[in-house]
């Protein structure tokens, strides 16, 4: 009698009903003793079909697919123009590699557009990932758009899951263990955030055969974007912005602007760093080695030495973030390029306030609230208002197409951070030419954090 198997989804997990024990199980298997089933990673959904339909076909077992819930579509890609190069080229990388894999391009590129593509390219149910409500209401734009289907939503107060969704990275991991059978194509928008501890669950409870994984800068400072590998798939393509700099994207430039501390900001600064770097050198605590931050904090609550040499710490960091020559740098760039639509980028919030008030510019940062951001983006965008000062809540997932100008007065070591600054001003216009200013305090750690950002090769 053939052994009949029936596979099923079963809280983000695959469940293989009537396999013995001593069945021949697909690799990342294991048995489970509580129901006495074989069971495997939903997302080992396709390798774990293949190996039982080859067994099938072999004709060793009988196999049903009751996971699969997804659906089969005939949507119409309802494009308003023919693709660029880059974006036929990355899609059929895509294809080439399984319908998996990761496109990393730049900001202003056309992402949304290539997922498109493979949105049309696969018909499958899809959902569309992405890191923040206000990027999750713009996919919701873009796909009823490319589409005139119905477009579900997930975040936000909106639970309707759709053969067509958007979600947060928050709800995708929340509901997939429900879900996850629903769709056969993931797209996870800004993907870097995909390795997170929690986020990953988004990639790991759901089956789709399916993904494509979306982004400008994928490394991670914990290196946990080899775990994309796996959930979604390899670099397929990759394209720089030197690349595409002049033909899809503005031509800019990069400009490195060196300050001076006041004699009494050197002073001080002088003091606290030593504090600081006194306290870690005596604990034995390397800075740059992965640990080191966490090292730093755990030894700094220990004793009253440790909180002076942490609070010498902040305030070393601030007065180089924030010195005053940094100040009448901006005030200058500001006058120079009134004309111009103008992002002013600061590392905290008390800085973006400060700016605000002593310049009159609009500020956003997470504390804004979503109507109000929208509202002051709309009028940065129609020229009402010339400039806008903001700390890393604009970093990424905002369309701003008017942005020319971005002063960067102070900012993490972060290669990915700047990038994303820099793409925040590069969407094409004609005769459009963009500039970032990198504002810099002489003599500080701001002069090393400075040499690894421009590590990339848009710096260069």
């Amino acid at each position: 009698m053939t052994l009949a198997i029936t596979l099923r989804f079963d809280a983000g997990t695959l469940l293989l009903d009537g396999a013995p024990q001593d069945f021949a199980s697909p690799a990342g298997s294991v048995w489970d003793p509580r129901v006495k089933q074989w069971r495997a990673p939903a997302w080992k959904y396709r390798e774990v079909l293949t190996a039982l339909t080859r067994a099938a076909r072999a004709g060793e077992i009988e196999v049903t697919d009751a996971a699969r819930a997804y659906n089969t579509l005939t949507l119409t890609h309802r494009a308003q123009r023919p693709p660029f190069a880059h974006q036929t080229e990355a899609v059929a990388a895509w294809k080439r590699a399984g319908n998996r894999g990761v496109v990393v391009l730049p900001t202003g590129s056309g992402k949304s557009y290539v997922a498109e593509m493979a949105i049309a390219t696969a018909q499958r149910s899809a959902l569309v990932v992405a890191p923040t409500l206000d990027l999750m209401n713009q996919w919701y734009d873009v796909l009823v758009t490319a589409f005139g289907e119905k477009v579900g939503l997930l975040g936000g107060g909106y639970h309707e899951p759709a053969d067509l969704t958007v979600s947060t990275y928050d709800s995708a991991w929340m509901h997939m263990d429900r879900l996850g059978a629903r769709w056969g194509l993931l797209i996870f928008d800004e993907c870097h955030h995909l390795p997170g501890a929690s986020y990953l669950g988004a990639a790991e409870s759901s089956l789709a055969p399916f993904r494509l994984g979306l982004t400008a800068t994928l490394e991670r400072s914990d290196g946990r974007e080899a775990l994309l590998d796996d959930r979604v798939g390899a670099v397929v393509y990759a394209k720089g912005i030197k690349e595409l700099a002049g033909d899809h994207l503005a031509d800019y430039s990069i400009e490195t602007l060196m300050v001076d501390l006041t004699p009494d900001e050197a002073e001080a600064y002088g003091l606290h760093r030593e504090t600081y770097r006194d306290f870690v050198a005596g604990e034995g605590i390397r800075m740059g080695s992965p640990d080191g931050w966490q090292r730093f904090l755990m030894a700094s609550a220990r004793s009253s030495e440790g909180r002076r040499a942490f609070l010498s710490y902040q305030l070393q960091k601030r007065i180089a973030l924030a010195s005053e020559g940094k100040i009448e740098v901006l005030e200058g760039l500001l006058r120079q390029h009134a004309k111009d639509r103008t992002l002013i980028f600061t590392n905290d919030n008390d800085t973006v306030y400060a700016i605000a008030r002593r310049f009159l510019v609009p500020a956003i940062t997470h504390q804004t609230d979503v109507k109000e951001r929208r509202e002051i983006l709309e009028r940065f965008n129609d020229g009402r208002y010339p400039a806008v000062v903001t700390s890393r809540v604009l970093n990424e997932g905002v369309n701003i197409p008017e942005a020319r100008v971005a002063i960067v007065l102070s900012g993490t070591a972060s290669v990915r951070e700047h990038v994303q600054r820099l793409g925040r001003i590069l969407r094409r216009q004609e005769g459009k030419r963009a500039i970032l200013y990198e504002v810099i305090t002489r003599g500080t750690a701001e002069e090393h954090q400075s040499d690894r950002r421009r590590e990339h090769d848009a710096y260069r």
